[in-house]
């Protein structure tokens, strides 16, 4: 066999090994394009109380938090200062359960965050904070800013939490609007006519 014909030989056998495992990788269940977009900056919880190199760096105290947003206004509009925005949080365990029983705002950012009761997290499945908002904004709000949170639970304690605030559009068109305040109307002062002056008689 000549050397040549060796040589063609051991290229379509390198060819024919690698492009399965590229089209593995292109494809993959790990794969990019598999994965719904889910904006958090979970950098936060990469935890200091890691306990080797093959433990999660997004888990904290057992508590994964998958998804974090604060929705913003409408692309090129914004929310002004002293108004509200939702605040979505999905959240699990790796085992057990626990409760979300308040958030707390950066003082500077905002002035509270209300949820419509604690949020039960466990490991079967993902709890959603619906119907929370960061209410008392210090400042307006025109997407693409972060502000920090501390998650408070029953058993975990206190976690922080940074997280961005995406305006309303794309995959995020079609979730309510922030609320607006509502203004009332000023009821006009009545003037008081003047009561007529008193005659004398002659």
């Amino acid at each position: 066999m000549t050397s040549s014909r060796r040589r063609a030989i051991a290229a379509g056998a390198l060819l024919a090994a690698v492009i399965p495992a590229l089209a593995a990788c292109g494809a993959g269940f790990t794969a990019n394009t598999n994965k719904p977009y889910a904006p958090t900056e979970a950098g936060v919880l990469i935890s200091a109380e890691s306990d080797g190199p093959f433990s999660n760096p997004y888990e904290v105290k057992g508590i994964q938090v998958p998804q974090a947003f604060i929705l913003g206004p409408d692309s090129g509009a914004q929310i002004a200062a002293g108004g509200s925005a939702p605040l979505y949080l999905t959240l699990t365990t790796s085992g057990g359960t626990d409760t979300l029983t308040a958030v707390t705002p950066d003082e500077q950012k905002a002035t509270q965050v209300t949820l419509p009761g604690p949020v039960q997290v466990t490991s079967e499945g993902l709890a959603r904070t619906t119907g929370a908002l960061l209410q008392g904004l210090k400042q307006p709000l025109r997407g693409g800013e972060y502000i920090q949170l501390r998650l408070q639970f029953q058993n975990a304690g206190e976690i922080p939490l940074t997280v961005p605030v995406v305006t309303r559009s794309r995959e995020f068109a079609t979730l309510p609007p922030a609320p607006q305040p509502t203004e009332t109307a000023a009821t006009p002062t009545e003037t008081p006519e003047p009561s007529p002056s008193p005659t004398t008689e002659p």
